[in-house]
């Protein structure tokens, strides 16, 4: 089955990445959120913050398949589509980020937190590259 694409950008849902994941395929979870939010609640991915993503391209090998994950998904296509746009060949947008792993796999770390995030991400400001 074929992923659905957003803008070029193929989308990874939760649970697919999870099930491939456990099947212990290697995939680069680069983590796009702050600090802040990656405390409260993480999957173990790679954690470089949106607007640092451009000046720490050399941490992120474009060799292997790379999916950027956020809190709901927002973020993590505007990088998708940044990494695309610089060359990386293989990557993908986490549908619904941190929000939809919570809904639909399962809590991770302090998850009644995570609601707090909502209305910054809503009005983060996107990156200018």
């Amino acid at each position: 089955m074929q992923a659905a694409l957003e803008n070029g950008i193929p989308q990874l849902s939760v649970r697919e990445l999870k099930r491939r994941l456990d099947a212990g395929e290697d995939i680069f979870i680069l983590d796009v959120r702050e600090p802040f939010e990656y405390e409260i609640a993480n999957i173990g991915g790679t954690l470089i913050p949106q607007d640092d993503v451009p000046d720490r391209l050399a941490e992120i090998d474009p060799e292997r398949e790379i999916a950027v994950f956020c809190r709901s998904g927002q973020r993590s296509q505007t990088i998708a589509e940044f990494l695309q746009a610089v060359g990386y060949l293989r990557v993908a947008n986490v549908a619904g980020g941190i929000v939809a792993w919570r809904e639909e796999i399962g809590p991770v770390g302090e998850d009644d937190r995570i609601s707090e995030m909502d209305e910054r991400d809503r009005h983060a400001s996107s990156p200018q590259f």
